[in-house]
């Protein structure tokens, strides 16, 4: 999948190195991982108490979601079948030791 490339990128790594790459990296998928990584950091901070500096990203996965099926119109009256795909994203942050 397209968004699994760009976490690859920031698995294992440190919450601010983590930033740092994605903020840098010339794929789509990128902008939205980097809010659901700020908001997993914010849910680890606020809900959990755990230190920011400490933080890492201990899993990075993606996994398929619902695919929206829709039409478009083709020539001599047919019709074009386009799947718009979907996928659900899972960051889990924790703090070393």
């Amino acid at each position: 999948m397209k968004v699994g490339i760009v976490l690859d990128l920031i698995r294992d790594k440190n919450v601010n190195e983590a930033f740092a790459i994605l903020q840098y990296t010339p794929k789509d998928a990128a902008v939205v991982v980097n809010k659901l990584l700020k908001s997993a950091v914010a849910n680890a901070e606020n809900n959990f108490n755990l230190d920011r500096n400490r933080l890492y990203v201990a899993e990075a996965h993606t996994g398929a979601g619902p695919t929206l099926k829709r039409f478009r119109p083709h020539a001599q009256g047919r019709a074009f079948r386009i799947l718009k795909r979907t996928s659900h994203i899972t960051i889990i942050v924790k703090e070393r030791a």
